[in-house]
């Protein structure tokens, strides 16, 4: 700056003037050097860095890369060169030195801020991290390092130790208590639903008090967002998941087996023992030839031991079509290719009702895909329903106008034929 100024006076510049346009041209310098060194540190330094992360074998860098941790560190390099520059402005350097000081904690906490994304896209790159998601506790780390940040901003501004500005805050921790409510409830059902292993980003969950029933695509400090079958998305608080009950379907997905549990009415008034000609009629099905032979032995073995009079039908033991039609949808099932053998498969009578006689299936087919699992159910009772005619079986139903109809028309020609 001497030089300059002597440079100018010798030019015949008025000493006041020069030394004005002294500061101007240093300002000017050192305007102009920061901005170099900010491009060259972009333009060349960061490619180099950045060809050699694209380049290595090593992936975790890509993240920074992509998280611009780099790119974000390197607006230090102005600072620093401003900073070095400040002594040749003595009546401003105090204010400088505070200006450069305040823009590097705003970019460290800029860089800090963007180094923690990073490690939660790297870690989210394994698959632990959809049982153990670290999401709420960086955003944890996150919100204590800005409060660390404000009032290290806050202390620098008003030129006072940092530890006053925190006995300060301390009798604040009521209002702070308030502020941070939803943060602070969310930490611990957090670490209540990591630790318990409850929920897991990809895990289908139904909670009907929010509205919720879907997959979980994130799970973070507040909120577990939760997109449902109608693509639309349900945010749920965190804590709401510890205080509140939901349905986890995980066991049903990791099990292989998703369950049917359907029944279907039988009329009872079509209910009726099997007369000969229908035992006959019935070894002719696949399923149920062998157990006919068995069951016929078993029953006249039985009559014989009890010396039942068969010369009435409801005397001792006997076939009926309901029977058949019941040991024939559990054949079924156990030959049909979609049902998981290895689960519960049953077909069992329920409390006989307004509507018939409920004849129950239970059974897990071996595809959890929502799809697989409706067409395989909607085979199974298309076959049942087609089958129960087989049987002499009606399978109930309110009557409809079409019933009252053919009733009435019915009605009408025995009047006209008597």
């Amino acid at each position: 700056m001497e030089f300059i100024n002597k440079l100018l006076t010798d030019f015949g510049v008025q000493e006041d003037l020069a030394f004005y346009l002294t500061n101007v041209i240093m300002i000017i310098g050192i305007s102009a050097l920061s901005i170099a060194a900010n491009f060259i540190t972009k333009k060349v330094v960061l490619n180099v860095i950045s060809h050699y992360i694209h380049n290595n074998r090593f992936k975790w860098d890509n993240y920074l890369l992509e998280r611009k941790v780099i790119h974000k560190l390197s607006h230090v390099v102005p600072a620093i060169i401003i900073y070095y520059c400040s002594y040749l402005f003595p009546s401003y350097q105090h204010l400088i030195v505070m200006g450069v000081t305040l823009y590097m904690i705003v970019v460290a906490l800029l860089v800090i801020d963007a180094f923690l994304d990073a490690v939660n896209d790297f870690y989210s790159t394994f698959e632990i991290s959809k049982a153990r998601p670290i999401r709420g506790y960086i955003q944890v780390v996150k919100i204590f390092i800005y409060i660390i940040g404000g009032i290290l901003l806050i202390s620098n501004m008003i030129g006072e130790s940092p530890l006053i500005l925190l006995s300060g805050i301390g009798a604040l921790s009521a209002v702070i208590m308030l502020i941070f409510k939803d943060s602070i409830l969310g930490l611990v059902a957090g670490v209540q639903l990591t630790s318990n292993d409850m929920v897991r980003v990809g895990d289908w969950i139904e909670m009907p008090k929010y509205g919720a029933d879907g997959d979980i695509v994130d799970i973070s400090l507040n909120t577990v967002k939760v997109q449902n079958f109608d693509k639309t998305i349900t945010t749920i608080p965190t804590y709401a998941l510890i205080s509140d009950s939901f349905k986890n379907w995980r066991g049903m997905q990791n099990a292989g087996g998703r369950r049917i549990m359907r029944s279907v009415s039988v009329d009872t008034g079509s209910i009726v023992l099997c007369s000969p000609e229908m035992i006959e009629a019935f070894k002719k099905i696949h399923y149920l030839k062998d157990y006919i032979v068995l069951k016929e032995k078993e029953i006249e073995l039985y009559n014989i031991d009890n010396d039942i009079d068969r010369s009435s039908k409801v005397n001792g033991r006997a076939l009926t079509n309901i029977g058949m039609f019941r040991v024939y949808i559990q054949r079924y099932l156990e030959h049909h290719p979609k049902i998981h053998q290895g689960m519960t498969c049953l077909v069992r009578q329920l409390q006989p009702g307004e509507t018939g006689l409920p004849l129950e299936i239970y059974a897990f087919t071996n595809d959890v895909n929502w799809a697989a699992y409706e067409e395989v159910q909607s085979d199974i009772f298309d076959h049942i329903f087609a089958a129960a005619p087989e049987f002499g079986l009606r399978v109930f139903q309110s009557p409809t106008g079409h019933d009252l109809k053919s009733a009435l028309k019915t009605e009408r020609s025995e009047k006209e034929y008597a």
